[in-house]
C-alpha cells in the first residue's frame, strides 16, 4: 500500500514539472490546449508478449487524461509492417510517434522522414540508432545486465554461466550483454556461453537449449533476456530432470514467472516499473507534441550516443525480484495481485 502511494505521489510530481517545463515555452499556434486534441501514433513491434499489453494500455490511459488521443499499431514482429504502420503515422499529421522499434537500426528513413515533417519522435524501451530522435525513455538495461549477472554469481559461488538472450537486433540486448559482462567481472563465475535468439522466437531458444544438453552440455546458472526465454529454458532443464539445481535468471517479471518465483522453479526475474514508465512516456509525449524540448525535461538523466546525437534519455531503476521480497515489490506496487501470484 505505500509503495503504491509513494508511485502516486512521484507521477503526480512529474506530471507538474512537466506542465511547469512547457510553460517556459511559447505553444505553436496549432497545439494551443484550445485549439485540438494532440494526436499520438505509437508504433510498438509486437503485442504478443504479456508486458507489451500493459504498457499500452497504461500509455493510452494517461494520454487521454492528458487530452491526447493514441493510435497505437502493432506490426506483428515484421520491421516492414514497422516501418509502413510508421509511415501511416506520418500521414496522418500526428503531432508526436512513440516507437518501440522491431529492429534499432532498422527505423533511420522513415524517422527522418518524420522529423522532416517536424513530427518529434520517442523511442520507448528500446533505442532507435543512426537517426536524431528526439527522447528515449527506458529501464536502465545495462543495470539489468548488471543485476541479473551478481544474482547468478552470489547464487553460485562458482562454476560458470550461459547467458541465453533476446534478438540481436534488440540494442536492449546489446545494453544487457554490456552490463552482464560488468557484473560478473570480479567474481569467480566466467560465462562460457551465449546466444541470441533470432527474432525474440522463443522456440528457437527452447531448441537451443535442448541441443546443448544432448552434446552433454550443462550450465551452472543460466541469464535469460526475458521471463519468456526463462520458460523455454526451464522447460528444457525440466526435460533433463535436472529439477531445481540450475538458478534461471529473467526479466519483465511476467506474472507467470512469479508464479516460478514462489513455487522454487525460477531462481528470479528483473522488475521494471512499466506503470511508471508507460505514464511518464505519455506525459512526454504530450508535452513535446505542445512544443517543449526535451532537454528541458528534468528527469533527463543522460544523453546516450544512438550513433548520431546524444539523445536525452530518461532511464528507470530496475529492481531484483526473489521469492523474499516478491511481495513487496511486486505485490504492493501493484504490479500483480496476490491472487495472481499465489492463485
Amino acid at each position: 500500500m505505500r509503495k503504491t502511494v509513494l508511485f502516486a505521489f512521484s507521477v503526480f510530481f512529474v506530471f507538474l514539472h512537466l506542465l511547469v517545463s512547457c510553460s517556459k515555452k511559447d505553444l505553436p499556434a496549432n497545439l494551443s490546449s484550445s485549439d485540438r486534441q494532440i494526436k499520438i501514433g505509437f508504433s510498438i513491434d509486437t503485442l504478443i508478449v504479456e508486458r507489451w499489453k500493459q504498457d499500452c494500455e497504461i500509455f493510452n490511459s494517461t494520454a487521454k487524461k492528458n487530452g491526447a488521443i493514441v493510435s497505437i499499431m502493432d506490426a506483428a514482429n515484421s520491421v516492414q509492417t514497422q516501418i509502413s504502420q510508421i509511415d501511416s503515422l506520418i500521414g496522418q499529421k500526428v503531432d508526436v510517434i512513440v516507437i518501440v522499434p522491431k529492429e534499432a537500426s532498422s527505423m533511420s528513413a522513415v524517422v527522418l522522414k518524420a522529423k522532416a515533417k517536424k513530427i518529434p519522435v520517442i523511442a520507448y524501451d528500446r533505442l532507435i540508432l543512426n537517426v536524431p530522435i528526439d527522447l528515449y525513455v527506458s529501464v536502465d538495461c545495462e543495470k539489468v545486465g548488471i543485476l541479473m549477472a551478481k544474482r547468478v554469481a552470489s547464487e553460485l559461488k562458482k562454476g560458470s554461466c550461459w547467458s541465453i538472450l533476446g534478438s540481436k537486433e534488440d540494442y536492449n540486448m546489446t545494453m544487457i550483454e554490456t552490463g552482464i559482462y560488468k557484473g560478473l567481472s570480479g567474481t569467480k563465475i566466467p560465462e562460457v556461453y551465449k546466444y541470441f535468439t533470432p527474432d525474440w522466437n522463443y522456440d528457437l531458444s527452447y531448441r537451443k537449449m535442448s541441443s546443448l544438453f544432448a552434446q552433454g552440455l550443462v550450465p551452472d546458472g543460466i541469464i535469460c533476456g526475458n521471463d519468456a526465454i526463462a520458460e523455454t529454458v526451464l522447460r528444457a532443464i525440466s526435460e533433463q530432470r535436472l529439477g531445481k539445481t540450475i538458478p534461471v535468471v529473467g526479466q519483465d517479471a511476467d506474472v507467470l514467472a512469479c508464479r516460478r518465483i514462489v513455487s522454487g522453479l525460477q531462481d528470479s526475474t528483473v522488475y521494471k516499473p512499466i506503470g511508471q514508465l508507460a505514464s511518464i512516456a505519455a506525459e512526454y509525449a504530450c508535452c513535446l507534441a505542445r512544443g517543449c524540448e526535451a532537454e528541458d525535461i528534468a528527469e533527463v538523466s543522460s544523453f546516450i550516443d544512438n550513433g548520431a546525437r546524444k539523445v536525452p534519455s530518461v532511464l528507470l531503476e530496475p529492481v531484483l525480484v526473489t521469492k523474499e521480497n516478491i511481495n513487496q515489490v511486486i505485490i504492493d506496487s501493484g504490479f500483480h495481485t496476490f491472487e495472481e501470484i499465489y492463485r
